[in-house]
């Protein structure tokens, strides 16, 4: 029985990326080649998001020919808005303009290895097409003071939201889930939090990351600390509603001190700290839970604003892509006899 073809968007931010994109897009066209061996023949269009990339894009670029993938396109971004807002743009752009059942989203740099997809395709299979994937990080490639700080993050993270931080932007996600994601402001944000707090099925996939295929790597500290701001903003309400209960305890705790040992100005300071801090609590849950009758962000309405245009870069021809097809038909029956 022939493999099934099937064709999916990848999704790629990038800002200044040109030279490790170059790198990159052989390895996901092979990657995509060998997926093949699952029973379905994958292909895909590539849509990079520029994130207003002040480094022109090379006039060879992207330098190769490709079997697996049939299209290279470059949406352009007004100005520089971040990874996690060229997402959103980038899912706008494949819900309105194309009819992709499927985007798989990964980020420009390697780091994201490309001779993973075949595994998250496979787990997307596995799943019906109808849950998005998340390859859950198992080990990392950063500095040691990078991951120092990531892992406090994490901790702070699950203190505040009652959820633990697994996973990042690679991950494929069915046409259905984008469709819901359209309505939701939280993508703005935080593209893997939205998916969590909009409870759209998921699976989480164990998967290492890779390293830098070129350049150094633009997150630092405080890139790290406005990402994880973004990613807890997606649960203000959650937060405002634990800090208002910690306050609480905290103020009855004061006030039992005060009760029960006789202690007078300490535990009168304590007390009154106790007050500011569960006032505090109170007006920012009253001003986050305020926040719902705001119209808000949303993607349909307001995207367009954001978005320059878009470039198609390189397509395969007919007669190539034909070659492909069958080159791959042929490796797949080679393969099917040695088994």
């Amino acid at each position: 029985m022939p493999a099934l073809d099937e064709s999916i968007l990848v999704l790629i931010p990038s800002f200044n990326d040109w030279a490790a994109l170059r790198l990159l897009l052989p390895r996901i066209d092979r990657a995509l080649t060998a997926s093949t061996m699952t029973g379905t023949k994958w292909s895909a269009s590539v849509l990079i998001v520029d994130d207003a990339s002040t480094d022109p894009i090379p006039g060879d670029w992207p330098g190769d020919s490709f079997d697996a993938i049939d299209s290279i396109t470059i949406l352009h971004l007004r100005c520089n808005l971040g990874h996690q807002r060229a997402i959103a743009l980038g899912l706008y752009h494949a819900h309105e303009f194309t009819s992709a059942p499927a985007v798989l989203v990964m980020d420009g740099d390697g780091e994201d290895r490309a001779e993973d997809l075949p595994k998250l395709l496979e787990e997307f299979e596995r799943g019906g097409r109808r849950e998005a994937v998340f390859a859950a990080r198992t080990r990392r490639m950063e500095s040691l003071t990078f991951q120092f700080f990531y892992h406090a993050y994490r901790v702070i993270h699950r203190v505040l939201t009652g959820i633990e931080v697994r996973v990042g932007n690679f991950s494929v996600l069915p046409r259905s889930a984008m469709v819901r994601l359209m309505a939701s402001s939280d993508l703005w944000n935080h593209y893997a939090a939205s998916v969590d707090r909009g409870r759209l099925p998921r699976r989480l996939l164990p998967l290492a990351r890779g390293r830098r295929l070129e350049g150094r790597s633009r997150m630092n500290f405080v890139s790290l600390l406005i990402h994880g701001l973004a990613a807890m903003s997606v649960f203000s309400d959650i937060i405002s509603a634990r800090l208002l209960a910690a306050s609480a305890v905290f103020a009855l705790l004061g006030a039992g001190l005060i009760a029960g040992t006789g202690m007078s100005l300490a535990a009168g300071i304590l007390l009154a700290l106790a007050a500011q801090s569960l006032t505090f609590a109170a007006l920012f849950a009253l001003a986050i839970v305020s926040r719902r009758s705001v119209a808000n962000f949303l993607l349909l309405r307001d995207a367009p604003h954001f978005i320059l245009g878009a470039t198609v870069c390189w397509r395969a021809s007919s007669l190539a892509r034909l070659g492909a097809t069958l080159a791959l038909e042929e490796q797949s029956s080679t393969s099917r006899a040695q088994a």
